[in-house]
């Protein structure tokens, strides 16, 4: 009898100290790396805000500033494998560390530009220094969480470009109405110095707070660092054979899939981000606080977006259509902020409200979908070249709406083509990506 009571005992309690110990890794580490996104996000996407009184001081069009905006990802594309492999050869303090001061520094040069040549360089080294971050924060919490409790982990800090946005937007606009022409700059020149600043300090910072491994968190207790290295070793063995070589899983269809997808996303999303407070604008709404608390609402709206659909996600044991079924909402909002820009302003931006959430909200679900057949070596370079491949729809999908507001005048019918490319996303997964079906492990 003692024995029987015993065993289920030590089993129902083994959960709670697993649940315990992921709650302090939780509570250490998803808060820091969410304020780095927001740094890194800000300073990524604060063009669109310094656009509206940029453009008209430099006398720029807008299809220099779409290719402006979008060349960044081209710094993306060349330096995010090689940095994400060097992530795993040395840690993610020393590469986080490297790459948070780097673009701070770039935000805080980018008040100085003069012609549109600078610009596309300072945006391109922008890219270059951030290109390992996102893909590398990815790579890293597979570090510390099994493939069930990820999508929240995603969800928790890719949020964080949406609680950017509820920041950068009205913080871009204050700077700009209130301190342009202090000390013969600008109020865009302003917006590049006080939020890169911040950036740099946190790269300092990066090298004394962040833990690589689990095996080498003080902070955890031996018992905690024991029960989660033994979990994730029974994720790996759940998960069943994943390819750990990056050239042969080059060779693996599912690879490409994985990149269109996300091409297809990433289209939609980078087109939001730098072309939403436009279409703010375009509405009726010219002042930039203004602008910049419209957006605000509308991302606060995508961060809880992306962290219930991350919940849920895992919830439900189920990524597949939670991917595909927000980024068919984020098509239709986009469809109906096209037909609605100059029939309905409110309507507009309520539309454009949803196709934030239903493109933000497919991005941390999706991320769970490489892990299905990825590890190791494979693992660390598949996912920054599924990144970095799929970000050049951050270049195209700006630059196009760009020359298309430029030669017709309108936004709309570029936001009815970017529509039409995230809806391709949907219809991916559906054809192209099987239900995942877990093995049992001992």
């Amino acid at each position: 009898m003692t024995t029987a009571i015993e065993i289920p005992q030590a089993a129902s309690n083994a959960p709670s100290a697993l649940d315990a110990a992921y709650r302090r890794i939780t509570w250490r580490i998803i808060p820091f790396i969410f304020v780095l996104w927001v740094l890194a996000w800000i300073d990524r996407v604060n063009v669109g805000f310094v656009k509206l009184t940029m453009l008209d001081e430099l006398r720029w069009s807008d299809a220099i500033y779409g290719l402006g905006a979008g060349i960044f990802f081209l710094g993306y594309f060349f330096f995010e494998v090689p940095s994400n492999l060097l992530l795993q050869k040395i840690g993610a303090r020393k590469t986080i560390m490297r790459i948070t001061i780097g673009w701070g520094l770039v935000c805080v040069a980018t008040m100085f530009v003069k012609t549109p040549e600078m610009f596309y360089f300072l945006r391109f080294l922008m890219g270059v220094f951030e290109a390992g971050f996102y893909p590398g924060i990815i790579l890293y919490l597979t570090y510390w969480y099994p493939s069930e409790r990820r999508a929240k982990a995603f969800g928790m800090f890719m949020s964080a470009s949406a609680v950017a946005g509820v920041i950068g937007g009205p913080l871009a606009g204050t700077i700009m109405n209130n301190m342009h022409g202090l000390n013969g700059w600008s109020g865009w020149q302003w917006v590049f110095l006080i939020e890169g600043i911040p950036s740099i300090i946190a790269g300092i910072v990066t090298w004394f707070y962040l833990t690589d491994r689990p095996e080498q968190a003080r902070w955890l207790t031996a018992e905690q660092r024991r029960l989660v290295v033994d979990d994730l070793a029974r994720d790996g063995k759940s998960l069943g054979h994943r390819e750990e070589s990056l050239l042969s899983a080059l060779k693996d269809p599912r690879m490409w899939v994985m990149i269109l997808v996300y091409f297809c996303i990433i289209a939609a999303n980078s087109s939001l981000t730098f072309f939403g407070p436009s279409v703010v604008k375009e509405v009726g709404f010219s002042n930039p606080a203004t602008v910049g608390w419209i957006m605000a609402a509308s991302y606060l709206c995508g961060a809880v977006g992306m962290v219930y659909n991350g919940f849920r996600s895992d919830r439900q044991q189920e990524s597949r259509l939670h991917c595909g079924i927000a980024a068919a909402l984020g098509a239709a909002g986009l469809a109906a902020t096209a037909f609605l820009i100059h029939v309905n302003p409110l309507l507009a931006l309520v539309a454009q409200t949803v196709a934030i959430v239903g493109t933000m909200s497919a991005i941390p679900v999706f991320w769970q979908l490489p892990g299905r057949f990825l590890a190791g070596t494979a693992a660390a370079g598949g996912v920054a070249l599924i990144n970095s491949i799929a970000n050049l729809a951050g270049f195209g999908a700006p630059w196009m709406l760009g020359l298309i507001k430029t030669s017709t005048g309108q936004l709309s019918p570029g936001l009815f083509v970017v529509a039409g490319i995230e809806v391709c996303a949907l219809l991916l997964i559906l054809v192209f990506v099987p239900r995942f079906v877990r093995k049992a492990a001992a």
